[in-house]
């Protein structure tokens, strides 16, 4: 193609027909009409539907006060997961509105969407490359921190490749466009980076979405059961079999416990926000308490982000003020267009105002930038590439640096022709320069904190792996000494057995930081991630909790889970111990959710088997939900708590469940049974069981509250305040009825027994727990 006319319109016009023009993507995340329906039409939302609209149908209005959390619960979902769609919506990594663009001839400028396949665009410094190219006329520098991490610029001469997304430092190039829309890096990075992981990531959501799973096979059919028995064989109206079945069914059903738990969470979205925390997605607060590997960066997480200058050191026979000032004239010569030669600029400033007739900037390709003052051509870079086969000349000088953690540069001069090439003549080595990141202020007594959590770190940078091991021995992270230099890894299972042995992970590319968090997660980790790269972005989404640098790109803010604000990592141990105030105190209230289910659940069963009716109605139910789950559960859940999570969810919440949800069942069947035989009637059973259930739920609330504060007390003595008030003035509305003498001094045999069945239960269930623990 003639570089000089370009695309004709008609070219144009016909690629564009076929698809093949600069179509932004749109983010994969779902539509606020597939999350809203995602939302509302889930398999329980049909059963309150059902529920409710039978209990409409037969009249029971009151009973369905079961309502407004399943209407809350939906609502908290549908607005929590639009929040994080706009989050990934507004992830942004390429922003170039308009490009010039050379067709039929005349050099034109475009809006960036408009350009197709084999356009011939010119790029020049200061602009942002649109999509894949390849350069065909002139010479350009460009930053391709994209793909390498680093913010080094990168010679591109003719036939050399351009990524979209890649941004243009200096110099003028001709490119023709290889790739466009969706086939382009940026935009293939754009899809993977918004898509949304169907894996739940919460272990609490999970447990709770497996127990969701097994009463909702289990209800329907002790539903109709309940149902047909009443109806049919018990003689039941349509309105009682059908309040009675629906009293067995919310019981079985914790639909407070999935509010209890977003609404939890929310706070701790507030209070972490407060100590400069934002969070996109509330459930990672669980996920970052149980995360057992920490994965971060050596720059801006174990160290400030800037670099300084430790010491310089001239050889023997080179003399200190030359040297200093050598290297004030070389920095003087350059731009300040990374960490290090900010360092330089900043420290060596002797300069004798030599004006160089030739610049070479550093290339992460060639690992050097050098000038020309006076005829004579300094270079200053990695020794291993400026030194190649004689880098053993000045070894022990760099070792004595490097071994320590610190960055070493060589200063030489170079005997031969400056250009964008790795060096081949010559070099007389002048002396070394020793940069060191401050380590950040607290990362000592974080990674510290960590430790004492068991949770292992590892570190992965793109710099030298011995200089990081180094410095992470300075940061107090332990086995630092177990380094490896990442391009020495190539097959999946290198990956993962360098997980176990590794601690430290130097040369890193960011499609390797992936295949890291990869292969541990494949060893059954929960792995946390730092980053602040759009380098890091897609390992980020792959890591279990993201954890992202508001002093990096937005990019990487906005796929990350959780933003330190002010950029501090020393914030990690408080965002860590919100999670575990979080998981422990949903944990230990879930439990009294779970004592109603297992209770309702078995009463229901036991209902079936003798042809009983369900002793209880819904609002009865609710009543009891009410004082004794809901409102102490909203209150335990937001106390402070720093313990340890231990164990899994479901299993801890059962066993605290279960024995609560037995004595609940034992002397509630027990006082059916007998008022059967003494012929008691429905409604004076009905509130015995109230009273009797409500009894049980103080108990275990106490259990629950233990250790025992001022607070609680008062709480406690509140809520029973509370639901006698409810059972004496506005009794009509829960169905209670006054009861006979004989049902009063049968509640009362039964009430006594509650205290030591419930003891005696929960002993028990304890020594089973711990033998299975040891197990």
């Amino acid at each position: 193609m003639d570089i000089t006319r370009g695309l004709t319109n008609e070219e144009v016009k016909l690629k564009r027909e076929n698809g093949q023009g600069n179509i932004k993507v749109e983010s994969s995340t779902q539509t606020v009409g597939e999350i809203v329906k995602s939302n509302v039409f889930t398999y329980f939302n049909f059963v309150f539907l059902v529920l409710a609209v039978l209990l409409a149908i037969a009249g029971a209005w009151r009973d369905m006060l079961f309502l407004p959390v399943i209407i809350a619960n939906t609502l908290i979902g549908i607005i929590q997961e639009i929040h994080s769609k706009k989050v990934l919506d507004n992830l942004s990594i390429l922003n170039a509105p308009k490009t010039k663009v050379v067709r039929d001839g005349r050099i034109t400028e475009v809006p960036s969407e408009d350009l197709v396949l084999d356009d011939i665009v010119i790029f020049e410094a200061g602009g942002q490359i649109p999509a894949d190219a390849k350069v065909i006329d002139g010479e350009i520098s460009v930053n391709e921190s994209l793909i390498t991490g680093e913010s080094d610029e990168i010679i591109k001469l003719p036939g050399s490749e351009l990524l979209s997304g890649s941004f243009v430092v200096s110099g003028q190039a001709k490119a023709q466009l290889t790739k466009v829309g969706k086939e382009s890096f940026v935009s293939k990075l754009t899809i993977e980076a918004t898509k949304t992981s169907k894996e739940e990531q919460s272990e609490m959501i999970r447990a709770l979405n497996r127990l969701i799973l097994v009463v909702g096979i289990i209800i329907i059919p002790i539903g109709i059961a309940l149902f047909v028995q009443a109806f049919f064989y018990n003689d039941n109206t349509f309105s009682e079999s059908i309040s009675s079945m629906v009293a067995a069914v919310i019981g079985m059903i914790p639909e407070g416990l999935y509010l209890l738990a977003s609404v939890a969470m929310a706070v701790s979205t507030v209070r972490l926000s407060k100590n400069k925390v934002l969070v996109h997605d509330m459930k990672c607060i669980e996920t970052l308490a149980r995360v057992n590997v920490l994965c971060v960066d050596k720059t801006g997480t174990i160290t400030e982000p800037g670099m300084q200058v430790y010491a310089s050191e001239a050889l023997p026979g080179v003399e200190d003020m030359y040297f200093n000032t050598l290297i004030s004239d070389i920095a003087a010569n350059q731009a300040a267009d990374n960490a290090t030669m900010e360092a330089l600029k900043e420290h060596f400033t002797q300069t004798t105002g030599r004006i160089a007739s030739q610049v070479q900037g550093f290339s992460s390709q060639t690992k050097y930038s050098g000038v020309m003052l006076e005829n004579r051509v300094y270079v200053i870079g990695a020794p291993e590439f400026i030194m190649r086969d004689e880098f053993s000349k000045i070894s022990s000088m760099v070792s004595k640096y490097s071994d320590s953690g610190f960055r070493v540069l060589v200063v030489a001069e170079y005997h031969g022709i400056l250009e964008p090439k790795p060096l081949t003549g010559q070099v007389t080595p002048l002396g070394i320069i020793a940069l060191s990141n401050p380590i950040r202020k607290g990362a000592v007594e974080t990674f510290s904190y960590f430790k004492e959590c068991g949770v292992d770190i590892k570190v992965i940078s793109g710099d030298n792996p011995a200089t990081v091991s180094a410095i992470a021995k300075e940061a107090g992270i332990e086995n630092s000494q177990n380094y490896v230099d990442a391009s020495t890894l190539s097959s999946d299972e290198d990956y993962y057995d360098a997980v176990e042995r590794y601690t430290v992970f130097g040369r890193v590319t960011p499609d390797q930081k992936r295949k890291l968090i990869k292969a541990i997660k494949a060893h059954k980790k929960t792995v946390a991630m730092t980053g602040d790269g759009v380098n890091d972005v897609l390992a980020l989404k792959d890591a279990d909790c993201s954890v992202a640098m508001a002093s990096g790109s937005d990019a990487a803010s906005n796929a990350s889970q959780l933003v330190l604000l002010d950029s501090d990592f020393s914030r990690m141990p408080g965002v860590v111990l919100e999670g575990r105030r979080v998981v422990n105190n949903i944990q230990r209230t879930a439990s009294l959710f779970l004592v109603k289910n297992i209770f309702s659940m078995l009463l229901a069963v036991f209902s079936v088997i003798l042809m009983l009716d369900y002793p209880l109605e819904p609002s009865q139910v609710s009543l009891i939900s009410m004082f004794t789950i809901g409102i102490p559960s909203f209150v335990l859940a937001l106390e402070p708590n720093k313990s340890l999570i231990k164990g899994k969810f479901l299993p801890n919440v059962f066993v605290k469940a279960l024995p609560a949800g037995l004595t609940d069942f034992a002397v509630v069947s027990g006082l059916v049974i007998f008022c059967r035989e003494f012929k008691v009637g429905a409604d004076c059973l009905s509130t015995s069981c109230t009273i009797l259930v409500g009894i049980v739920g103080f108990m275990i609330l106490c259990r629950i509250a233990q250790p025992m504060k001022k607070a609680y007390v008062f709480m406690i003595i509140a809520l029973i305040c509370g639901w006698l008030y409810c059972m004496l003035f506005i009794s009509h509305l829960f169905a209670i009825t006054s009861i006979s003498r004989q049902c009063a001094m049968l509640m009362v045999v039964f009430a006594i027994i509650t205290e030591p069945l419930l003891r005696y239960l929960s002993i028990f269930t304890e020594w089973i727990a711990a033998k299975f623990r040891r197990e």
